[in-house]
């Protein structure tokens, strides 16, 4: 992955010499092979003379003083740093970053440190903080309007389920959602609750039959560690009976619009619009692309397992070594 660079000494002397011929801010950005927000940030932060003249010299002091003192008190090395960018690069948190390499006993670093190094970073120029997850999540409220979602008569509601499910200490209990952007394409998540274990299956559409038939493929695939399914209300639910049939497991209900009630897929989910922007287009999205995100999280760590991947905590309550 190739990082942002900071100007130097050299590429300031030419930014002096292009402004004193009156080029534009994108004109000398092409010019330099840099983007125009990289000089115009430049030009900010680091042209303070009198007359209000770039000055090579003058800029580059600047830059180096507010460096040393932006740095100060600041004992990690680059060897060290390198760590945290590696993880950065996986889309970990600066928490998980942090937990992650104190339980592997490489370094110990607080993720404050770590945020603080991240802003530093963007404020001269660099891109690390792309890698930060943000929470764009818009929630529809529906007000007065009358919604007839979930009215299927004789599904089992999820207070019926066996009281062990709430505690996650077994594995074998999912939680079923799907995710959907732009046309008619989507995708289905399956997690489990003891581990935050993640399988995502790409949907042509959000019809029953395909719905059935892709979560069957899913749970084909760990048969063996699947007893109950919790949905929500949705339409595409509503096959249910054929997935207990067919794969001798229980699917419960959540109650309209308590997503508290499936807290585990609703959190992942908010971890998969990272990779899949709420709003985006699902149409060119396959299913070696959903796999991929599914590795991805299951191979990073979460402050609720310790620190430990969900992949580990599924090797670890299952006692079975599984594939990343």
């Amino acid at each position: 992955m190739a990082h942002y660079k900071h100007l130097t000494y050299e590429e300031r002397s030419i930014i002096g010499h292009l402004r004193i011929r009156c080029l534009s801010l994108r004109e000398i950005g092409r010019r330099m092979n840099r983007s125009v927000s990289t000089i115009s940030r430049e030009l900010k932060r680091n042209n303070q003379s009198q007359d209000g003249r770039y000055r090579a010299s003058h800029a580059d002091s600047n830059y180096n003083a507010r460096k040393k003192r932006a740095r100060r008190g600041t004992n990690f090395k680059k060897k060290e740093w390198s760590l945290v960018i590696d993880l950065l690069a996986k889309q970990y948190s600066p928490e998980q970053i942090s937990g992650r390499l104190k339980l592997k006993g490489k370094l110990s670093i607080s993720h404050e440190t770590i945020y603080k190094y991240i802003w530093h970073d963007k404020k001269y120029g660099g891109e690390l903080y792309l890698h930060l997850r943000g929470a764009m999540k818009i929630r529809r409220k529906r007000h007065n309007s009358q919604d007839s979602r979930g009215r299927l008569a004789g599904k089992k509601m999820i207070d019926s389920r066996p009281s062990e499910i709430e505690k996650r200490l077994k594995v074998g209990h999912w939680e079923i959602d799907t995710v959907h952007g732009k046309g008619k394409r989507a995708i289905v998540t399956l997690v489990e609750r003891a581990t935050g274990y993640v399988m995502i299956g790409q949907l042509d559409s959000r019809k029953v039959v395909d719905l059935n038939s892709r979560t069957s493929k899913l749970i084909n695939r760990k048969s063996e560690h699947f007893k109950t399914i919790t949905a929500d209300n949705g339409v595409e639910f509503h096959g249910y009976k054929k997935l207990e049939k067919r794969h001798k497991l229980a699917v419960y209900f959540a109650y309209p619009y308590h997503s508290w009630q499936r807290g585990t897929n609703e959190n992942t989910n908010g971890l998969i619009r990272q990779y899949l922007p709420k709003g985006c287009s699902m149409e060119n999205l396959t299913q070696i692309e959903c796999n991929s995100i599914a590795r991805k999280l299951n191979n990073r760590p979460r402050k609720r397992y310790g620190y430990q991947t969900p992949l580990e905590m599924l090797e670890k309550l299952t006692s079975v070594a599984l594939p990343a």
